[in-house]
């Protein structure tokens, strides 16, 4: 993304700020059950473009946003009207900028329930924190969701937004500027091979599903998804201060009384952490997911909360 795409988008956002625009992101079955619905086939204001990603036509949109649109690269066609290729969804008092529904690309950005969630009950866990980090990193950033969360609470820390998506790096500083925040930058790193030194903040949520097709935002590797998750805690606990906090939401799949990936993380955490808590947050999300290849012996995907703190 050019200087100038970038300045574009970042005046598309100030567009719909202006324009009282809100809008919270549902999951994908939901998305296209709403955009089926009789009268959903195309958009009709802005919430129809930036939120459900339905086809518009150009007199339909001010002349002012649709040159800010195309300045910014982010209209595509679709047969005889037009499309966004960005979303824009409402948290807290942030506007995110992620990738327009359906997500089907390889470097699509995420953002949906998972991240409300996630950010939630982070924000819910910042009073272990006392007066804040001093450096705090979000690991696979996304659209730098949490790592906008971490940044407006404490804005005397360094907050890193790391990925391996470019696409998600761009989003994520357009958002920090969207939000004024001058206290976090966007970084390329796998987990941590493109950062230095230690946090005394580390929080992520990962992909946590085993995806046929690989997508990046979705695939969590082997162990039913759970792989990166368990890497993410690992190479966390060496890059913790002493005192410092790993805050990290995922996904497990469950079988029988099993929790493999509590079993995988348990000794190291036991080792290395004077205080660690574990909990489930949703017995069951992404139950679709249970018909997928690997799945068979699962009887359910969680959606679990990991705090722990460095000794």
């Amino acid at each position: 993304m050019t200087n100038s795409h970038a300045n574009a988008l970042l005046a598309v956002g100030r567009y719909l700020r202006e324009n009282g625009y809100r809008f919270i992101t549902v999951t994908p079955s939901t998305h296209r059950r709403i955009n089926r619905r009789p009268g959903n086939e195309r958009a009709t204001d802005l919430r129809g473009i930036f939120g459900w990603s339905r086809p518009f036509a150009e007199a339909d949109v001010a002349p002012e946003l649709l040159a800010l649109m195309r300045e910014a690269g982010v209209l595509e066609h679709d047969g005889a009207l037009l499309r966004s290729t960005v979303r824009a969804s409402t948290l807290g008092e942030h506007l995110v900028f992620h990738s327009a529904w359906p997500t089907e690309d390889d470097d699509a950005v995420f953002f949906g329930p998972d991240t409300y969630r996630f950010v939630g009950t982070m924000a819910r866990a910042f009073p272990w924190l006392g007066s804040g980090p001093v450096r705090a990193i979000d690991i696979g950033c996304g659209g730098g969701a949490g790592a906008l969360a971490i940044a407006s609470k404490f804005p005397h820390a360094e907050v890193i937004g790391a990925d391996i998506n470019t696409r998600a790096l761009a989003l994520t500083v357009i958002n920090a500027r969207l939000a004024g925040l001058d206290n976090l930058a966007a970084c390329y790193s796998n987990l941590f091979d493109g950062v230095r030194g230690d946090f005394d903040l580390i929080v992520s949520n990962p992909p946590y599903v085993l995806d046929p097709a690989e997508l990046p935002y979705r695939h969590g590797g082997g162990m039913r998804g759970a792989e990166l998750s368990v890497r993410i805690v690992e190479e966390s606990l060496d890059r913790l201060r002493p005192g410092g906090s790993l805050m990290l939401y995922t996904g497990v799949a469950i079988t029988g009384p099993q929790d493999e990936f509590l079993e995988a993380v348990r000794p190291r955490l036991d080792k290395m952490c004077g205080h660690w808590s574990y909990d489930e947050l949703d017995p069951d999300v992404f139950g679709g997911q249970l018909g997928e290849p690997g799945y068979e012996d699962a009887e359910r995907i969680a959606a679990v909360w990991l705090h722990a703190i460095r000794q």
